[in-house]
């Protein structure tokens, strides 16, 4: 896949607050610790912290330490449009670990895109990656220019099929992170310390009734939880797997993957 060298380049300094922000600030949704993430330059975090908001920013290029804590608010402006598929997937599973229980994260994104690729950046004059960006969350605001989303964990909202308890998992358990189509949580009945599943969000009991798009979801998650559960306490190993289908040990008809670290 073709890598953005440049979108790096395209943040903007302003002397005043973004759209985005405006919006939420009215709507009195930045709530608690607030992290912005990508904040670029960092102009909403300097113009919000005089507004009194408990903000940090995080910034791949401009502010590159990334944050420990959890926060009550995550906000990610006009960030996805920039990103190719697998970025984009990366950013909403770094926000949902960076989310506290019970927290919300906003989404902007534009809605003036015409067209998808890369074009000269009208400012920077710079070669930029642009794409229309579609959410499967809560609309909170939507206008020509720009629609935002409100996330919360997939534990936190009520789903469809009330009968599975991974299509409603309870807000209990500790959900690890989250994408737009899957999510991890740990086992409630582990079989060994931080034993963590993968779970698509669509109701389907056979991992291989899951389209290649769903099957390739959970597999950059299982690779993201991998990264986590190394920094917080090395594994020597991982034992990764599925049980398809009863005969096979499956219990719980609701496609999972299961990774099992070792000590």
């Amino acid at each position: 896949m073709q890598k953005n060298n440049f979108s790096h380049l395209t943040a903007i300094e302003r002397t005043y607050l973004s759209f985005p922000a405006q919006v939420l600030l009215a709507k009195n949704l930045l709530q608690g610790k607030i992290l912005d993430f990508g904040c670029g330059l960092g102009s909403d975090v300097e113009l919000l912290r005089k507004k009194g908001c408990d903000i940090a920013g995080y910034d791949p290029y401009y502010f590159p330490e990334y944050p420990t804590e959890k926060f009550d608010t995550i906000i990610c402006f006009y960030v996805l449009n920039v990103l190719f598929t697998e970025e984009q997937s990366n950013v909403l599973m770094e926000i949902s670990y960076s989310l506290k229980p019970g927290g919300k994260a906003y989404y902007a994104v534009r809605r003036d895109l015409k067209k998808q690729g890369f074009r000269e950046h009208y400012i920077h004059k710079k070669p930029t990656y642009q794409c229309i960006v579609k959410l499967p969350f809560k609309s909170v605001h939507l206008d020509e220019y720009c629609e935002i989303y409100e996330y919360q964990h997939y534990n936190w909202q009520i789903n469809s099929d009330k009968s599975c308890i991974f299509c409603n998992p309870h807000q209990e358990v500790t959900l690890l992170t989250e994408s737009a189509t899957a999510y991890a949580i740990m086992a409630e009945y582990p079989v060994s310390k931080d034993h963590v599943l993968v779970v698509p969000k669509r109701h389907v009991a056979n991992y291989f009734e899951l389209s290649f798009k769903e099957q390739s979801a959970c597999w950059l998650m299982v690779n993201k939880i991998q990264r986590i559960l190394s920094k917080q306490s090395p594994p020597h190993g991982f034992n990764v797997g599925m049980n398809i289908n009863r005969e096979a040990g499956q219990i719980v008809m609701h496609a999972n993957i299961h990774i099992i670290p070792c000590y």
